[in-house]
């Protein structure tokens, strides 16, 4: 056998070659530049289309599969209902689909924040109901909290109020000091009954629920389960104490709060709302590629990604082509536009995809979902963040408990009771989530929840009873934690 060259080549991975043949201590002569941008061609080279499917079966393969199960089982659930029910597919039934649940999803979407840490927000459903309680309490008492609470539980809440605040500032939690302020200002200051401020001020409340989830699970070392159990309970009991046994506090007299979830856009802004939704996915998609093809960075293959935008751009004029038709069923009055609870839940979706993919907040939150303790040797603030997705997780179930209150008009004890807990949990597990952290996006939440709204929309045509629609939901979601262990053992089998 020939002996090895003195000064063979470079290793593939970059690392300097070593010639046992020198003295000690002698400098190795530095790589070629070309030949090192050589070695590293894979890492800037863009595949090809046929490269690219490929690379994706082998993802798939290895256990990396998203939320494809939760899209092809979108599509299986959508062609057997319509097969079943000639309702399925009016255009009212869609569009009362759209708004059906869309509480739950904006719920949802605040719990995949705190399901990529690899925690829990068992309290999420019932701080949503007392967020609602304490817009539809304000509404009813034209904005008299003090005389519709009681003066020792409004005081109480006063003092909850600040000491969120305090919390929130021992951890530099600062917009949830500054949420928590303004609900004590806007409490003390007081205004008649006003939807803006009443809905401004379920946000205040909620985002104080979260101040104090967060301390006691970030701060103090308690385990979420325990604390958002228990905080379950607790809030359940506000609830009861606010709107009292049996009682309901009915706000659809307010046209603004009846229009959240029961009314429609315009034909003229559901198409502004349909070029600004498409273009802007299209601007920033074929923009970003665009600039990665420049800089000379992996990209996906030019014809997915125009396909993706086409894709998307067709379904979005296809839904508002058909929502902008009447579907009254009386030559009365005309019901047409897309419903208000489309933008509201598209604003969310964006603003959420852009802070865990755009910055550098939302790659801590990736980071500490896969190891806190690499995370937090690195520099991470783990505590802080930690306490702050349960801000952002309260909040977001105030914003659904608008939604959902919106929708049947009232607020009563069993608001964000525990089907809407287990739900909103639901929609983001089944879109694709993982409970072990890590691993999910907000659309994920956006996905499991239309998968919910049509399996209860599709029963309910169907005149299923409410236990058929529980067992098939509870069914569901199994499948959907099964898939998500299942690839993560396939995925760990993989990498080994």
């Amino acid at each position: 056998m020939s002996e090895p060259d003195a000064a063979g080549p470079i290793p593939a991975d970059g690392a300097t070659s070593i010639d046992l043949n020198k003295e000690p201590g002698a400098v190795a002569t530095a790589p070629d530049p070309a030949t090192a941008i050589t070695d590293f061609g894979i890492d800037t080279a863009t595949p090809s289309t046929r490269e690219a499917l490929r690379d994706y079966v082998i993802q798939l393969r290895a256990g990396e599969i998203g939320s494809l199960p939760a899209i092809l089982g979108l599509v299986a659930l959508v062609v057997l209902f319509s097969i079943l029910s000639d309702v399925f597919f009016s255009l009212n039934n869609i569009a009362n689909l759209l708004a059906q649940g869309a509480g739950q999803t904006i719920i949802a979407m605040g719990i995949v924040f705190v399901l990529l840490i690899g925690e829990i927000d068992l309290s999420a459903g019932t701080a949503s109901g007392v967020a609602g309680a304490v817009l539809a309490l304000h509404y009813v008492e034209n904005g008299n909290l003090l005389t519709g609470m009681g003066s020792t539980v409004f005081y109480v809440f006063l003092a909850l109020l600040l000491l969120a605040a305090l919390l929130a500032g021992l951890l530099r939690v600062w917009p949830g000091v500054g949420l928590s302020l303004l609900g004590v200002a806007l409490t003390v200051f007081g205004f008649h009954a006003n939807p803006w401020g009443e809905m401004l001020l379920a946000v205040c409340v909620g985002a104080a629920i979260g101040c104090i989830t967060g301390f006691l699970i970030a701060n103090i070392g308690m385990p979420s389960f325990v604390v958002t159990l228990a905080l379950f309970l607790a809030w359940q009991g506000v609830i009861l104490q606010l709107i009292g046994e049996g009682g309901v506090l009915g706000i659809s007299s307010s046209h603004v709060l009846d229009q959240v979830a029961n009314g429609n856009l315009s034909t003229l802004g559901s198409w502004a709302l349909c070029v600004v939704a498409a273009g802007g996915y299209a601007a920033v998609a074929l923009g970003g590629h665009a600039m990665r093809r420049r800089r000379g960075l992996v990209t996906s293959p030019t014809p997915l990604v125009v396909a993706k935008v086409v894709g998307l751009s067709g379904f979005a004029i296809v839904v508002t082509i058909l929502l902008t038709v009447n579907r009254s069923p009386s030559t009365l009055i005309e019901i047409s536009g897309i419903p208000y609870v489309v933008p509201i839940v598209l604003a969310l979706l964006v603003v959420g995809t852009y802070v865990l993919r755009r910055t550098t907040y939302g790659r801590h939150i990736y980071a500490v979902g896969g190891n806190a303790e690499a995370a937090r040797r690195a520099g991470i603030n783990v505590t802080q963040l930690r306490a702050s997705v349960f801000v952002i997780c309260s909040s977001c179930a105030a914003v659904g408990a608008i939604v959902y209150s919106s929708k049947v008009g009232s607020v009563d004890p069993q608001a964000g009771g525990l089907n809407t807990l287990l739900f909103a949990v639901g929609a983001a597990v089944i879109g694709g989530t993982s409970l072990f952290g890590g691993k999910g996006r907000v659309a994920d939440a956006v996905i499991g929840g239309a998968v919910l709204a049509v399996v209860s929309n599709g029963l309910g045509l169907l005149q299923q009873p409410a236990a058929v629609v529980s067992i098939v939901t509870g069914l569901v979601l199994l499948l959907a934690a099964t898939v998500d262990a299942l690839s993560r053992r396939r995925a760990a089998i993989t990498h080994r």
